[in-house]
């Protein structure tokens, strides 16, 4: 049974009184914003280093595991938004230049830990979405393939870069892209480094969505957001026990996978929400589902 905790950040609250989305915070590299309007319930993890074009730098990725830690256990938050502040840019990869400074030993122990990092995006109860309005290279895209689905703008551009440096991804590229994309194209694009746009990537499914950029820059974004205001009326433990089910069930075979979405559908049985949803269909009204 997932746990989840009560605790509410500060830059949620507004979002139930219909306030914008939180702004950086001078010198902050990620913030815990909040959209969706009255509503509430939409979660956005804003990046924004625009010096080093979002890079994975070591205060970037410890702010990273920050804002996950605040919103694991909140209740309130339905979906979660990966979102650059950096125009033109969703994420560039590994920061070199923090990284030349660093011995084999240090490089080992960072690379661990942004695996650590996409691990923990990955196992966030509730959807992940990742908007790509520009360049995902390396890391970047590491991140993006972390997050359930992924929104992307046509422009973007986007790649498994590492061979092009001497390297391979180490933060779950090699194991993400295949189950993505499938393992020959997966291998191709590994192997080649090469870059694709928002709309070659949708083409073979690396994105659920590709959309033209606008004036603003961040049509992914607003794409993102619409996609979000989707999955926010349905029941959200019914949503999470899915993700839960998926996620488990496509490591093993499929017969221990039907063994896991059973034990998934078993705990959503008891649940307020189901309850309301039989309800709601009787009475032919929209259901008021409240995560429980």
């Amino acid at each position: 049974m997932l746990r989840l905790g009560r605790a509410v950040p500060a830059a949620l609250r507004g979002a139930r009184r219909g306030t914008p989305a939180a702004q950086p915070r001078r010198g902050a590299e990620v913030l815990v914003g909040s959209a969706g309007g009255d509503s509430g319930g939409i979660a956005e993890i804003l990046m924004n280093r625009p010096h080093a074009r979002n890079s994975l730098g070591k205060v970037f990725v410890n702010e990273l595991f920050s804002a996950l830690e605040q919103l694991r256990f909140d209740e309130k938050v339905r979906v979660v938004v990966f979102k650059s502040q950096v125009k033109g840019v969703f994420c560039a990869g590994a920061d070199l230049k923090e990284r030349a400074k660093m011995d084999d030993a240090e490089v080992g122990l960072f690379v661990r830990r942004l695996r650590n990092l996409m691990d923990e995006i990955a196992a966030l109860p509730v959807p992940t979405i990742a908007a790509i309005d520009g360049y995902a290279l390396g890391g970047g895209l590491e991140l993006a393939l972390a997050c359930d689905l992924r929104v992307a703008a046509s422009s973007a551009k986007m790649g498994l870069i590492e061979t092009t440096r001497g390297l391979l991804p180490g933060a779950g590229g090699t194991q993400r892209l295949p189950r993505c994309v499938g393992i020959g194209l997966a291998k191709e694009l590994i192997f080649t480094g090469r870059q694709i746009d928002g709309q070659q990537a949708f083409s073979m499914g690396l994105v659920n969505h590709s959309v033209p950029q606008n004036s603003e820059g961040d049509a992914a974004y607003q794409r993102a957001l619409a996609l979000a205001k989707e999955i926010l009326p349905q029941a959200p433990f019914a949503v999470k026990m899915g993700k839960l089910a998926i996620n488990r069930g496509m490591e093993v075979d499929i017969a221990s996978g039907m063994a896991i979405e059973g034990m998934c559908y078993a705990q959503n049985i008891p649940t307020r929400d189901r309850q309301e949803g039989m309800a709601a269909f009787r009475e032919k009204r929209p259901p008021r589902f409240i995560g429980k």
